[in-house]
């Protein structure tokens, strides 16, 4: 900065004032008037503030001094007639220094980065997590214009540059864990066309389907890649339909009623353990943030975690609004689940009670065929003919039974879920379903009873 000003004894003199960064310092050279000429007054408003060499003359001052934004730039013995730019320099220039000194911080912490990161023997989830929160607090300081737009390049730059080694070592990575789940791919679909092939040869249900819950097991516990998870699960969830469609017949695909509900109920409390487990970290999370805002260095990373804390603080509300309901459908469909059970228990009474009573209604219309009297037999083709009708009267099923077992595959075919023999991550999925999902289904058992009815 260059301007015109007056010494104590009031004689005029040219001010030059240099900003020295790193020290936190301002230079003050003062020349009398009497050896401005005008070629020195021009290099010094056109090359010397710019940065560029300009021989002084040797009558001249120089005063240094500390950077202070409760003291004048100035001293008491120079006046300046424009101190209001002296003023604003004083203000611009110390925050060119905080500035400064923020980017000398982001430039050690690369530093640490680039070291950790040679140090690699293969891809680390962690390191790259923490250069992302890295580069997120540079982004932050960069909107809120705290950095100057070459110093944010620069950073930008080697930031990106640590990305791509980062990168590299997780595409090696990556290839390699394409190539194990392929191999795990292959070893689950040869183990669910060898299960396929036993139940097409007629073997034993019941150790086929205990064979498919350790595989399924197994399977959960597998790391895939995302297309090979998709695949294994549709041919695991094709294996255990098969199983069931062979022992119940095509009327046991799906389950009873309060089966669906029942299920629903499981998903739904495997739901809320893991929104009570989410909410739980996130206020781990808040107490590490505290214990890292009372130590932490620097205003400007404490505003950071402040910010950082309101945010989680807003998840947990979230979170604990949506347990709530959560916890509200939780208590309808055990109470949904209580009326499936009892309407069940009723039907089954009903339909053991039932069969007796049919049974004797068969007899009696055996005795009416004969009008109640003894009759020589005309005709022995007749007599066993009649015999042959009486058996057939007497073996029907009850009709109440063939009208539910009817209605009971219609509701099978309304409710099939797939992938209801996998217990995986999916289950919070189908909770989540089911919930948006209960008034439907309500009206669907409605219609049915009344079929029943009917």
């Amino acid at each position: 900065m260059v301007i015109w000003g007056s010494d104590n004894k009031d004689e005029k003199i040219l001010v030059a004032l240099e900003l020295l960064n790193d020290e936190n310092k301002v230079n003050i050279y003062t020349f009398p008037a009497t050896v401005v000429t005008e070629v020195f007054y021009n290099q010094m408003m056109n090359l010397w503030r710019n940065g560029g060499p300009v021989s002084f003359p040797e009558n001249h001052s120089l005063i240094e001094r500390e950077l202070s934004v409760s003291e004048n730039l100035l001293p008491d013995e120079i006046k300046v007639e424009r101190t209001d730019l002296i003023n604003r320099a004083k203000t611009e220039w110390h925050f060119v220094v905080l500035s400064n000194k923020l980017r000398e911080a982001y430039d050690n912490e690369i530093l640490q980065f680039k070291d950790k990161i040679e140090q690699l023997s293969g891809f680390d989830e962690g390191v790259w997590e923490e250069l992302k929160g890295f580069w997120s607090k540079v982004q932050l300081q960069v909107r809120d214009k705290n950095l100057f737009r070459e110093h944010a390049d620069e950073l930008r730059s080697n930031t990106n540059e640590l990305f791509g080694k980062l990168k590299e070592l997780r595409k090696s990575l990556n290839d390699e864990f394409s190539k194990t789940s392929k191999e795990q791919a292959n070893f689950f679909m040869d183990a669910l066309r060898n299960i396929e092939q036993k139940v097409n040869d007629g073997l034993g249900l019941h150790p086929i389907f205990n064979e498919l819950k350790d595989l399924q097991t197994q399977f959960n516990s597998t790391d895939f890649t995302r297309s090979d998870r998709s695949n294994v699960w549709k041919k695991l969830d094709a294996a255990f339909k098969l199983v069931k469609e062979k022992k119940f017949g095509s009327a046991g695909k799906d389950s009873s009623s309060s089966e669906r509900v029942r299920r629903r109920h499981s998903g739904l409390m495997s739901a809320i353990k893991k929104m009570e487990n989410s909410i739980n970290r996130d206020k781990k999370d808040i107490e590490f943030q505290n214990k890292r805002i009372n130590t932490t260095e620097g205003q400007l990373e404490m505003q950071i975690r402040q910010a950082k804390l309101a945010m989680i603080q807003e998840r947990i509300k979230s979170k604990e609004d949506k347990l709530a309901e959560m916890l509200r459908t939780k208590e309808q469909v055990e109470k949904k689940l209580e009326k499936e059970e009892k309407k069940e228990s009723e039907n089954k009474k009903k339909q053991e009670a039932a069969k007796p009573a049919n049974k004797d209604k068969a007899a009696t219309q055996d005795i009416a065929s004969g009008d109640g009297k003894t009759k020589a037999p005309q005709n022995a083709g007749n007599k066993s003919n009649t015999g042959a009708r009486a058996k057939v009267s007497t073996d029907k099923e009850p009709m109440p039974v063939e009208n539910a077992a009817t209605s009971e595959t219609v509701l099978s075919a309304l409710s099939n879920t797939v992938g209801e023999s996998i217990e995986s991550v999916f289950d919070t999925v189908k909770a989540a379903a089911a919930v948006l999902s209960d008034k439907a289904e309500e009206a669907i058992d409605n219609l049915i009873e009344s079929q029943e009815e009917e």
